[in-house]
């Protein structure tokens, strides 16, 4: 009998202790079975978007029929190109400068470096043949992304010096001789993918696309190729693999003086990218490409009728199906033009790598084309040593000759912007009239669809206050999840919390929503879309760095669709959802870390908020560009070309007199700053406030609580 009550007692401690556990469940999406895994909401919503312009583009190809529809297709996507390209630099004296010759069996090899930009020094070999007469066509060759730059694909210019071509093989930056960022011992410090990502997103923000660096690299290129005796300027080629692929599509799309074109590995369509490998590489990615009406397709569209040829392998992460799609929708622009042998394609059987086949198609190809006879295969090689290949004295452009790097350029590039900015907004009266649809307009915000609905699901108690369970239909097709603090004690108004560690983090025992419900608030706390239960799903790649996948904010930036204009749409439906409850005053409006951005946005935006109180907000999105080691949490609410057309603080006066509170602002580093740089950057919101009580800062404040408490 006593082990039977023992037994009794040991199982109702454990259905108790079960009860707690489920009762302090915070989720909210796991019981939804049927709704899927949301875990990946924000990347699926950006690429319906996607799918949505493409299915739009596809139905204006198919009503192409004729040379003329093709040539005004032709016209307009020369032109859209060399927009997102953006504008280059005006051209600069090269000074190249040859640091040792390699004399080798039928070819030389000159080791050269150039500067594309003043400063930005371009390291490359130059494979020249020898026992040639007349003037010899050139081939620039690409690479893709390794640590070793040109050094990793040496084969392919050795194969292509031995068929009679001079070639010039160059490291883009990040790779092999320009690599920017190091360890302390020397040794590079991130793959060649982030080595473009992370200075190439601070490029995107201060409004200049990435690309603009690496073709303009490839043109300089060209200018450095045909400056030299041995090369016939009428007869130029360019190719490359993976990386080197997307080099060689983008330079052919805008350099006319290109004849014969051969990207390797890369092209597909970006139905099959977003479908697979997501969006790569920040280079990749042209600045509303996708919003404009384009595909990858494109890329061999405005070269018809010029020789081009897709270089493929049916099992490469770049989708073999895309590849052709792309090429039988562009068959038809070469058929159009009467020239449909122009483009072609091969195939081989292999992952995402160069193959014996694809290479003796490669050699044919500018056998033909580039007027240069000869047998395509594959012959037997010696190699280089990389010492034989090494350019500068230490093998690094930024301590042998002090280059510039795509950081450095960028803070110029961005000091220009800034200034403009500002002589801009200083002659216009309506700058802060206008700054809403400039947010609309720079974000790809859309007025969301109110329901004013939402899927109740469940209740639980803690002292003094219970939790409710919501599902709130998103701006897309899923939904937030939602958890609403309803004090007993409830003096009528309604707080909305956004927490960039995600609402359980926020509703914790002892954490922010409790002690503001404590005071009688309701509290409304939503993991907004890539937060929480809606952060999570893909891997996305390589374009992880630090704290988040890149790749999302670069599909953002394809379909002109940004996690921050989502989240803006989102925090519109919530406060609709605090009006579903009857509350008459407009709600409060707090936000913690990275979301501060987004809640301040929707507040200049919108107008909703009775009072906003930012918890560790970014004090100015120019320190993203202007920290060399920033932190990529914060680039998720930052807008493409943002600095270019305003800034936080601009946000902050536009809302002036509204209540507001900044607590702790941090910089892109995530330190917190002092008073006096906060003074200097929020000078001007300072004067229109005029000293008023609405506008309170705390720095470096060790008890945030009791500020937030005495600013309630």
């Amino acid at each position: 009998m006593k082990r039977f009550f023992l037994t009794m007692m040991i199982m109702g401690a454990c259905a108790y202790s079960f009860a707690q556990e489920v009762q302090e469940d915070l989720s909210v999406l796991g019981a939804w079975r049927y709704n899927g895994d949301m875990s990946n909401a924000l990347y699926q919503h950006i690429s319906a978007q996607a799918f949505k312009l493409l299915n739009e583009r596809w139905t204006t190809v198919a009503g192409l029929k004729t040379k003329s529809d093709w040539e005004k297709r032709q016209t307009e996507v020369k032109r859209i190109f060399k927009e997102v390209a953006g504008e280059f630099p005006p051209k600069t004296p090269l000074n190249p400068k040859v640091t040792g010759i390699l004399k080798k069996d039928g070819f030389t090899v000159e080791k050269v470096y150039f500067e594309s930009r003043p400063g930005y020094y371009v390291t490359a070999l130059l494979f020249v043949p020898t026992g040639k007469k007349g003037k010899l066509p050139a081939i620039l060759y690409c690479c893709g992304h390794t640590v070793d730059g040109f050094k990793g694909y040496q084969k392919a210019a050795l194969q292509l010096v031995k068929k009679g071509f001079v070639v010039l093989a160059f490291d883009p930056v990040g790779q092999g001789e320009r690599i920017q960022y190091f360890d302390s011992e020397g040794k590079p410090r991130l793959h060649p993918d982030h080595e473009h990502s992370y200075p190439g997103t601070q490029s995107f923000i201060s409004g200049l696309t990435p690309a603009n660096y690496f073709i303009w690299d490839g043109i300089r290129a060209i200018d450095y190729l045909i400056s030299r005796k041995e090369v016939d300027p009428t007869r130029i080629g360019i190719t490359g693999r993976s990386g080197g692929g997307t080099q060689t599509a983008m330079i052919a799309s805008i350099d006319d003086r290109i004849v014969a074109a051969a990207p390797e590995c890369y092209v597909t369509s970006y139905d099959k990218l977003f479908r697979t490998e997501a969006p790569q590489d920040v280079e990749q990615n042209l600045t509303y490409l996708i919003k404009k009406g384009l595909d990858m397709s494109d890329f061999l569209e405005v070269r018809a009728p010029k020789p081009t040829l897709m270089v493929t392998t049916t099992m490469d992460y770049f989708s073999i199906q895309g590849a052709r799609d792309s090429y039988n929708e562009a068959k038809k622009m070469f058929a159009a033009y009467g020239y449909p042998d122009n483009l072609s394609m091969v195939e081989d059987d292999a992952g995402h790598e160069n193959t014996p086949k694809n290479m003796m198609a490669l050699h044919a190809f500018f056998q033909k084309h580039l007027n240069n006879p000869g047998d395509p295969k594959v012959e037997e090689l010696t190699l280089l040593t990389e010492k034989e290949m090494t350019v500068t004295p230490d093998g690094k452009t930024l301590t042998s000759l002090h280059s510039e790097t795509l950081f450095s350029l960028n803070v110029k590039y961005a000091d220009e912007v800034i200034k403009k900015q500002q002589t801009e907004k200083q002659n216009n009266a309506d700058f802060y009239a206008q700054l809403p649809q400039t947010l609309k307009a720079l974000s790809g915000y859309a007025e969301p669809v109110l329901h004013r609905s939402a899927i109740f699901s469940g209740r639980f108690w803690r002292d003094g206050y219970a939790i409710e369970k919501y599902l709130v239909k998103g701006a897309g097709d899923y939904y937030v999840p939602v958890l609403r603090l309803m004090p007993e004690k409830n003096n009528g108004k309604c707080v909305l919390l956004l927490d960039d560690q995600g609402k359980s983090s926020a509703v914790a025992k002892g954490g922010l929503a409790e002690k503001i419900a404590q005071k009688g608030y309701q509290v409304v706390v939503p993991d907004l879309i890539g937060i929480g239960e809606l952060s999570g799903g893909f891997t996305y790649g390589d374009a992880i760095i630090q704290d988040v996948p890149l790749n999302i904010w670069y599909a953002g930036i394809l379909t002109h669709k940004s996690p921050l204009a989502i989240r803006v749409e989102e925090i519109k439906i919530l406060v609709d959802f605090i009006k579903g409850f009857g509350i008459s005053n407009a709600p409060t409006g707090v936000a913690y870390g990275t979301l501060t951005a987004d809640l301040l946005h929707a507040a200049v935006i919108n107008r909703e908020f009775g009072q906003i109180a930012l918890i560790q907000p970014l004090y100015s999105n120019q320190s993203i560009v202007k920290e060399r080691e920033y932190r990529t949490k914060f680039v998720m609410s930052a807008l493409p070309g943002g600095i270019a057309k305003y800034d936080v603080p601009d946000l902050v006066t536009a809302l002036a007199p509204l209540k507001l509170c900044l607590i702790n602002p941090v910089n892109a580093l995530d330190q917190m700053i002092d008073s006096n740089l906060l003074d200097q950057t929020y000078k001007e919101a300072k004067q229109k406030y005029d000293a008023s009580p609405n506008f309170s800062v705390s720095c470096k404040d060790n008890n945030f609580f009791s500020t937030l408490e005495k600013w309630f």
